[in-house]
């Protein structure tokens, strides 16, 4: 079960995390090994399956989620469709090296009904030395509705 950084010291340092390659630095998020990143807390997701190439979060939008008009906001589907197809690059990246989104699009299909539970997958295209690029989406967990689209470029860098 993933746990959460309470604090920045909680989370690995660079020096630790570069000597992981992406996909055991996202296994040992999912196993409890490693704290994942406060943002999953706050908005309501948590990283619920990695393999190569493919991760899945687990989520459900709440009243906290919603714009004005009390639906939900736009930016729920677009941060985790950032988190699912940017950590799907993640598992693909070598040790000594990082990664970080450079553009991501969504599009929006229907609208989420406050507490319905969804997994956003995230699946890469390619990983090279220097790009990454993924797809997303947003499907409810027991209706199995398609309710939102993504794809990202991220930038794989080199540091060690």
């Amino acid at each position: 079960m993933p746990r959460v950084a309470q604090s920045p010291a909680d989370l690995l340092s660079q020096s630790d995390a570069l000597k992981l390659s992406g996909l055991e630095f996202m296994q040992a998020i999912l196993d409890g090994t490693n704290p994942g990143p406060p943002i999953g807390q706050t908005m309501g997701y948590a990283l619920h399956a990695v393999e190569e190439g493919r991760v899945v979060f687990r989520g459900a939008p709440s009243f906290a989620m919603t714009n004005p008009m009390g639906t939900v906001h736009g930016g729920w589907y677009g941060t985790l469709l950032d988190s699912a197809m940017a950590c799907a690059v993640m598992t693909k990246v070598p040790r000594g090296s990082v990664y970080t989104t450079l553009e991501y699009k969504i599009n929006i299909l229907r609208g989420l009904p406050l507490g319905m539970e969804i997994d956003c997958i995230g699946v890469t295209d390619h990983v090279g030395r220097s790009t990454g690029v993924a797809h997303g989406e947003i499907r409810g967990v027991e209706d199995g509705k398609l309710y939102a689209t993504g794809s990202t470029t991220c930038i794989v860098m080199k540091i060690t």
